[in-house]
């Protein structure tokens, strides 16, 4: 059995724990891995949008508390553009592939901006989903004092004349719900993208668009002022919190598949063959995070309602990428056509 002499160093005995490694036909990563706790510093967490949105709510509450599970805090960067490309090139060609690395990823708006965008990475050869945050369904709102107080009122209206539809942008799961609610119905929606959730939110109110599109947790946010006409998706979990508003499907007929904004932490791919210890703590101490008490208190403190909360773990975060990406070459055509109508 190998026994480091007691003169040698930290480095030494590392060194020569890989070579009798290598006797045993493991790696020299392994032993370095093993010979030093996961994690030894903070851990880095890059958010491909702006500061002060939902992501950084979410992410910000939810690594407090895993905090105290993975043994260490989490710092973050926020690197906006390109409907999220620029965080994606940061975080995979910035970053290093050695698990102290994590990105929060729009498994919607993210995965459509890959497909339309052909940006310079793969999915998921170079990354994956592996621990969903949230399920917050995407919602159809108008004004308060709108004329328009059903989700059959809006079509109706698109059947007459086209609807402009307020969108943070075009590249998100809210659009494509449009786009197939246009298509089941034969009504027609212009879609304006406004650069973010809050300018949407307040493009609907002042009346500069006839309704709009939002995540639930985001709408709820400005019930006195909006009011929701429906959902996508087969059941509305909140309707009693947004005055009864129903799911489209079971208003219209449709079948439109559900379309919520889910947020899921990613890693670099090539992580769960490098460092397989250390993902699998990342993993497991996440999934243990959603069963703590504290972090169920500290995010209703935020506003956001409980119910938006559902982890999901690889194989569900990997099947909603994929109907995602399907989703959107299905409306590729339509999505990428223009910046201003679809």
């Amino acid at each position: 059995m190998f026994a480091a002499p007691k003169s040698a160093t930290r480095r030494e005995f590392l060194r020569d724990s890989a070579a009798v490694g290598f006797g045993l036909g493991l790696a020299p990563w392994q032993y370095a891995a093993a010979a030093s706790p996961f994690p030894e510093h903070n851990l880095r967490a890059v958010i491909p949008t702006a500061a002060g949105g939902a992501s950084d709510r979410l992410s910000r509450t939810f690594c407090d508390v895993w905090s105290k599970h993975i043994g260490a805090p989490t710092e973050f960067k926020f690197y906006p553009g390109a409907a999220g490309q620029v965080g994606y090139e940061v975080y995979l060609g910035k970053n290093a592939h050695d698990g102290y690395n994590l990105l929060l990823g729009n498994m919607d708006a993210d995965v459509i901006m890959y497909v339309l965008q052909n940006p310079p990475y793969k999915y998921p050869q170079d990354y994956i989903y592996f621990c969903r945050l949230d399920s917050d369904d995407n919602v159809v709102f108008v004004p308060k004092d709108s004329p328009i107080k059903t989700i059959k009122d809006l079509v109706a209206l698109g059947k007459k004349q086209s609807v402009t539809v307020g969108t943070s942008r075009l590249p998100h799961p809210g659009s494509i719900g449009m786009l197939a609610l246009a298509e089941a119905t034969g009504a027609q929606f212009n879609l304006v993208p406004y650069g973010g959730t809050n300018k949407t939110l307040n493009a609907v109110i002042t009346g500069e668009v006839l309704c709009g599109i939002a995540s639930s947790g985001m709408a709820m946010n400005l019930l006195d002022q909006i009011r929701v006409l429906s959902v996508f998706s087969d059941e509305n979990k909140l309707s009693g919190l947004m005055g009864g508003a129903p799911a489209i499907n079971k208003v219209l007929g449709t079948h439109i598949p559900d379309l919520p904004s889910s947020r899921a932490w990613a890693i670099h791919a090539d992580v769960l063959k490098l460092y397989p210890e250390r993902f699998e703590k990342i993993n497991t101490t996440m999934k243990a995070t959603f069963l703590d008490p504290e972090y169920q208190k500290e995010y209703v403190k935020t506003g956001a309602p409980w119910a938006a909360v559902r982890y999901g773990d690889r194989e569900v975060c990997a099947k909603h990428a994929g109907l995602m990406i399907e989703l959107t070459n299905r409306y590729r055509a339509v999505i990428s056509a223009s910046k201003k109508k679809a």
